[in-house]
């Protein structure tokens, strides 16, 4: 498997530190307003790249994070008179919500900056003891200079930035060492949430951050670190420059970025009037068409969004759905159960199209080309399978659709939405069946509607029921 390294610049073979064993960390987004779709494509890039190492038998450890403590999300409390807890908490929520429509899995572990503090002033601590860090009136900067590899991911120069006046400062320019030093800690100002810490009262800075949350939950060394492209530089940059400092090991084997994502041709932005929430977008589509519609172009290819390529999106998404249908259909409907020796041939043709999806995605995750493999499926479908094949053969042909559209995250085989007025029926039905003492019936039933994702509970005032 071979995916394409930021950091040299080339795709490499991928050797994992642990033979069998995935360390994924994948910088989340900042919570003060719903996700953008923006926001969604690294999601979903990243959800599909996990899948698609765990299909392949790897064990992925998936941390990423969210980013619940930033002037963003300071300003929305303010402007809203709510503390910027309620905040970040209110915003994960929706987060959450959003991933699940997109069939995003929920990571291994989504660590909280707020809930890691203690780890950031302890990373901070090591690296003043270390000569990295030094502390001018309660605020901590990182000694950029001193780390010598610093712009080896980015491939800047730093004597370049500091001749086009490019600082990496957040606050108290005029105490820095050196302008390109960057913000470690900041002391806290009025209203702003703030911590206990040996330098002042305040709140870390960004980039510190995502260097503790994956020390701790992945180790001093991680296999892939990955992202937008928007956060190479300086937020990974800085990631690389303080983790390798306090831990003295290379930090990430491979850096994976995402490309950017415009709407009609321009780049996406609130004053320009093109922005688009997920939330937005779920209210003309499926989500799982905006999920189809991300992968169908290489992740390190610009993306452009627009209503057109939208409704391209959706019509290949439904020719694979309606050749899914058909083969339940005719499964369901087949006169025979059995597979023929004919039928054994033609489900050999079919590793064809497994074999084409595999390579393409162990070429850095190509899932154009994987998708590509799948119409080439869905076309030996619509010719091969019909009212004379048997149970077996369709309901094999059928698998091999979800088991590839499942490494991309498209579900094929939805559950069918079962009306609230088909439930209380079958409540009734359950209640008679146990009355009768016919609780073989009054099990199947509730199994049945278990199955539909429909939960049962017998309390004192009767039968009540809700989603799973």
């Amino acid at each position: 498997m071979k995916l394409h390294n930021t950091l040299t610049r080339k795709k490499e073979e991928f050797v994992p530190l642990e033979a069998g064993k995935v360390k994924l960390y994948v910088c989340g987004p900042t919570v003060y307003n719903l996700i953008h779709i923006g926001n969604a494509r690294p999601m979903i890039v990243f959800d599909t790249v996990r899948r698609f190492f765990e299909y392949k038998g790897y064990e992925v450890n998936f941390v990423s994070n969210f980013t619940d403590v930033d002037d963003k999300i300071i300003k929305q409390a303010i402007a809203e008179g709510v503390s910027a807890n309620e905040i970040s908490s209110r915003y994960i929520e929706e987060c959450k919500k959003d991933m699940a429509g997109l069939n995003v899995l929920p990571a291994t572990t989504h660590p909280l900056a707020t809930e890691e503090i203690c780890g950031m002033v302890e990373m901070i601590q090591t690296l003043i003891d270390k000569g990295y860090a030094y502390d001018k009136s309660g605020t901590v900067y990182f000694r950029t200079r001193k780390f010598k590899e610093y712009g080896k991911l980015s491939h800047k120069n730093l004597d370049d930035l500091q001749s086009g006046g490019r600082t990496l400062q957040v606050t108290g320019e005029d105490e820095k060492e050196d302008s390109l030093d960057f913000v470690l800690w900041k002391p806290k100002k009025e209203g702003e949430p703030a911590w206990s810490s040996p330098w002042s009262d305040g709140r870390p800075g960004w980039h510190i951050e995502c260097s503790v949350m994956s020390k701790k939950y992945l180790g001093d060394q991680i296999d892939i670190h990955a992202g937008g492209e928007d956060l190479i530089f300086p937020h990974h940059e800085n990631e690389i420059a303080q983790s390798e400092a306090a831990n003295g090991k290379e930090f990430a084997k491979y850096w994976m970025h995402n490309a950017f994502l415009n709407i009609d041709n321009r780049k996406m932005s609130k004053s320009e009037g093109n922005f688009f929430t997920v939330r937005e977008v779920s209210e003309k589509y499926d989500l799982q068409v905006l999920r189809f519609f991300m992968l169908s172009a290489h992740y390190r290819s610009p993306l452009n969004f627009s209503a057109e390529l939208m409704e391209a999106a959706k019509n290949g998404l439904d020719r694979i759905l309606t050749a899914a249908e058909n083969l339940k259909f005719l499964r369901n409907n087949a006169k025979s159960a059995e597979l023929t020796a004919a039928e054994k041939a033609a489900l050999a043709q079919t590793d064809q199209f497994v074999v084409a999806f595999e390579k393409a995605m162990e070429d850095d995750f190509n899932t154009a080309d994987a998708i590509t493999a799948i119409f080439e499926l869905v076309k030996y479908a619509n010719t091969t399978a019909g009212g004379d094949c048997s149970a077996a053969f369709l309901d094999e042909l059928l698998q091999i659709f979800i088991k590839l559209t499942g490494i991309l995250g498209i579900i094929v085989d939805k559950k069918e939405e079962i009306l609230a007025e088909d439930i209380e029926i079958l409540i009734e039905e359950r209640q008679a069946a146990r009355k009768a003492k016919n609780f073989a019936r009054a099990d199947e039933i509730r199994d049945e509607l278990l199955a539909r994702g429909i939960v049962l509970e017998d309390t004192r005032e009767g039968v009540k029921w809700k989603k799973a």
